[in-house]
């Protein structure tokens, strides 16, 4: 197969990389973030009843986790520019199999949460690599369609994730979902070792200088392309990670719904992002970049209007809530190929920074979002409904005001 040339450069790439194998490494490093949230969310309640914890601090093992991963990126970011991909990926990724292993070990509550802190910080090597990866290979456009084939992989993996967290842990508990986490990452660790070659064709030896971050940082956050489309990504996932925190209580808990027919819910909702990434690439290609995420706004929006009449009219069925939600999610795998690909299109000279960046953003916004849900959860469907409902109507305020306006990172309208 032929190789990959680095964004912006007519010379033979030095690190030549097959498309198929690209795709196949870019989906699995992606695909750790679903993994490390989704695969135990069945087990979440009867974790917090094993390790007698409150509600609230069982919610710390996602939003903790979520911090440290947005946070650790801008220590990540500028260290894969300055040493390339290879290396900080094998860190982080030796990193997160030993945090997996503690995390499945933990005697308490507390124990877990610090365990699930340093998987986090260790993700964002991973995902902040990934990301910075896209824009080594692919010019912009280019990237988002890879962006969105490699989403499409992590789709499937999202699918797969949570009926195999509910079979585990209905048959061996709640540390065999988090030892399949284990798995996961130390796989993933030898197919990176073996077959990803280096990705990063010139090394900026100045990246990890203050001088040199701070002015990095200032130019990215400078760019209104930058922050249209990190805003973009951030309201999506936000509103995501609301419906992640408060879903295995609001379905199990309050709409008794068992720990399979809840991994069966998430299994259609990542289901939905799987085809969202179908539609992204079809969209993008006949319409381009700011329409398709116009689309998608709507989308959004109108999943969640739709949760909210449903649930100002007294549905309290499981399907009335999850449908207008899988409409959401659907958007959400048009948002964020786009929103990811295109934050970085202007940096192709500090990927790493600006993916950094982004992710910091995006991490924060989930981080609130984790605080607020458990904080709200009262025994109905309300606090579910009313953040996603928020998330969406500024996601689509974004889409449809900054993006139109700055949405050009390539150079060309759409």
């Amino acid at each position: 197969m032929a190789a990959f040339s680095p964004a912006g450069s007519t010379e033979p790439p030095r690190t030549p990389i097959s498309p198929a194998l690209a795709v196949v490494v870019l989906a699995l490093l992606l695909s750790i973030q679903p993994v490390t949230t989704d695969l135990y969310l069945p087990a979440l309640p009867a974790l917090t009843r094993s390790l007698n914890a409150p509600v609230a601090q069982a919610q710390l093992t996602l939003s903790a986790l979520l911090l440290a991963f947005g946070v650790s990126q801008l220590v990540w970011g500028p260290l894969s520019d300055r040493f390339g991909r290879r290396p900080v990926l094998l860190v982080g990724l030796a990193l997160y199999t030993l945090a997996s292993v503690g995390s499945a070990a933990a005697p308490s509550m507390a124990a877990l949460v610090v365990w699930r802190t340093l998987q986090g910080a260790a993700m964002g090597a991973v995902v902040v690599c990934a990301r910075a990866i896209v824009r080594d290979l692919y010019a912009p456009l280019a990237g988002a369609r890879a962006m969105s084939r490699a989403l499409t992989g992590l789709g499937i993996v999202a699918c797969l994730s949570p009926p195999i967290g509910a079979l585990l842990s209905a048959g061996w508990g709640w540390r065999a979902a988090l030892l399949a986490v284990t798995v996961f990452g130390a796989g993933t660790l030898v197919l990176v070792a073996l077959r990803l070659p280096e990705t990063l064709t010139r090394h900026n030896p100045r990246a990890l200088q203050p001088a040199t971050l701070l002015r990095t940082w200032g130019e990215v956050l400078q760019s209104p392309t930058f922050w249209a489309f990190s805003l973009l990504t951030t309201a999506s996932y936000a509103g995501l990670f609301t419906f992640l925190a408060a879903s295995s209580f609001v379905f199990i808990e309050v709409l008794e719904l068992s720990r399979t027919q809840y991994s069966l819910a998430l299994f259609f909702n990542a289901f939905s992002y799987f085809g969202g990434t179908f539609v992204c690439r079809a969209v993008l290609t006949r319409y381009g970049l700011r329409r398709t995420v116009a689309v998608a706004g709507a989308l959004s929006v109108g999943g969640a209007l739709g949760l909210l009449l449903l649930a100002w009219a007294g549905v309290r069925h499981p399907v009335a809530l999850l449908l207008p939600f899988y409409v959401f999610m659907v958007a959400h795998g048009m948002h964020q190929p786009c929103g990811q690909a295109a934050c970085v299109g202007p940096f192709p000279h500090a990927a790493g920074a600006a993916s950094a960046l982004n992710g910091v953003m995006m991490m924060l916004a989930a981080f609130a979002a984790g605080g607020w849900v458990g904080a709200q959860l009262d025994g109905t469907v309300w606090p579910l409904v009313q953040g996603i409902l928020f998330w969406s109507v500024l996601l689509a305020g974004v889409a449809w005001t900054l993006v139109q306006k700055y949405g050009d990172p390539f150079g060309q309208r759409n």
